[in-house]
């Protein structure tokens, strides 16, 4: 069986689970036209549409659903095969995907991504950041990255370091203009720079101490829904933001900005990284486990 008969295959049955062409033609890496070009040649050699087709929706037609209820079993088949050998490789070869969130993705991106990408340079890894949690085995990802307390019971954990911590900063001359909050409820009468979860709800700041929770409503100039962003926003001395104590950490070690209420924002779940069992996985697969539970042993060390 040609490489091409089977990415046709693939495509089929990624379209058939996704519902989408849009999301079928990202597992696969595949551009959308390329995707729809793949689709529209399998229907010319076996003479049926597989899919009723407008421009918000796609379903499978009577001869698609039997065709893919037919192909599934045989094509796992293969793709477990092809696995079992791939897994017998000595050198790590490949594509993994993974994906995390934008803050677990740039604490682990140097140290452990680059680093791995170093050490196997023949291994490709596709890195896709986003704050919602997903099935990554039914969005077709190798890996997860997520706080521990966000990983599926199902899964299998490897800790990525010690437990993380928030960060409430600004500049010091935001602080030597309108001072310093003393507790939390002290920033309601503060500019904050607000925050806008992926479902698009506003980010309630959380704090805690002695094991009592608190949430606050802050109020701000600007909305914004991603780190590196409010950053920006901070340093220019637009207001107080709320930070994982990591994407600030440099920031405060040099003095632009001061953390305040540190007292307020204890340690929380570490980061992990997760996935499904497997029976055969790859050289570049376990490699990469490898190198993230060496990196989680270092990480838990040196703090």
């Amino acid at each position: 069986m040609s490489r091409q008969i089977l990415l046709e295959l693939e495509a089929v049955l990624a379209i058939a689970n996704r519902g989408s062409f849009r999301a079928a033609a990202l597992e696969l890496g595949l551009s959308a036209t390329a995707l729809s070009n793949l689709i529209g040649r399998i229907e010319r050699q076996l003479g049926v549409r597989l899919f009723n087709r407008t421009t918000r929706s796609v379903s499978l037609t009577d001869a698609g659903r039997t065709f893919v209820e037919q192909v599934t079993p045989a094509l796992r088949d293969i793709q477990e095969a092809m696995a079992t050998v791939r897994s017998q490789q000595d050198t790590p070869t490949g594509t993994l995907r993974i994906n995390a969130f934008a803050t677990g993705a740039r604490e682990i991106l140097a140290p452990l991504v680059l680093a791995y990408l170093r050490r196997y340079p023949q291994v490709h890894i596709d890195l896709v950041t986003e704050g919602r949690v997903i099935d990554i085995v039914a969005e077709g990802f190798d890996l997860g990255i997520r706080t521990a307390d966000l990983v599926p019971s199902d899964m299998i954990a490897v800790p990525l370091g010690a437990p993380r911590s928030f960060a409430v900063v600004a500049t010091p001359s935001y602080f030597a203009e309108h001072g310093r909050p003393c507790t939390p409820p002290d920033l309601l009468a503060h500019k904050c720079i607000c925050i806008r979860l992926p479902n698009g709800a506003p980010y309630r700041w959380h704090f805690e101490r002695e094991g009592s929770p608190l949430l606050i409503d802050v109020e701000g100039p600007i909305t914004l829904d991603e780190a590196s962003l409010a950053r920006i926003a901070v340093l220019d001395g637009t207001g107080i933001g709320f930070f994982m104590e990591a994407d600030v950490r440099d920031d405060i070690a040099a003095g632009r900005l001061k953390r305040v209420r540190q007292d307020w924002t204890p340690p929380t779940t570490p980061l992990c990284l997760y996935y499904p069992g497997r029976k055969n996985p790859s050289a570049a697969f376990r490699a990469f486990i490898d190198m993230a539970r060496e990196f989680g042993r270092a990480a838990a060390r040196s703090t």
